[in-house]
């Protein structure tokens, strides 16, 4: 071999290894879903339990407002969401995720049975959450349908 051979094979090599990094997105969205559920109003007679990590598959969609779903008796349920599924992911038995995303504002739901859900609002969004460029964001999504408070 000479050395233009050795030239060509490096330059290909580190223009690949140089494109492979920069096509990775190095943000998303990272953290625990926990299922809640039984009588969870503070109490000084009660020590309140940890809520348990929940293997269940997180749905990402564009970021949805309340007149883009289809809610089941003003419930925090949704039989039907209009915008974009843009990715989902699959929590660990802890309840653990993490997904790569490009920036951007996004909306979060789960499934129970055939339906979504999601309980937090900021005005009239659901369940907002922020990916911006560089940084994975943390979120802890609380599912309670089966708790009481």
């Amino acid at each position: 071999m000479n050395i233009k051979h050795l030239t060509l094979i490096f330059t290909a090599a580190a223009t690949f290894f140089t494109l492979s990094f920069k096509a990775r997105p190095k943000q998303g969205l990272e953290g625990y879903i926990y299922f809640l559920s039984g009588n969870r109003m503070p109490s000084p007679d009660v020590k309140q339990t940890h809520p348990s990590g929940y293997s269940t598959t997180l749905f990402i969609y564009e970021l949805t407002n309340r007149n883009q779903v289809s809610a089941i008796n003003h419930s925090a349920f949704y039989s039907n969401i209009s915008t974009k599924l843009v990715k989902t992911v699959k929590s660990n038995d802890e309840g653990y995720f993490k997904v790569k995303l490009p920036p951007g504002d996004y909306s979060l739901f789960v499934k129970k049975d055939t339906l979504f859900y999601a309980n937090l609002f900021e005005g009239e969004n659901i369940n907002p959450v922020k990916v911006v460029a560089g940084k994975f964001t943390n979120v802890k999504v609380n599912v309670d349908y089966d708790a009481v408070y």
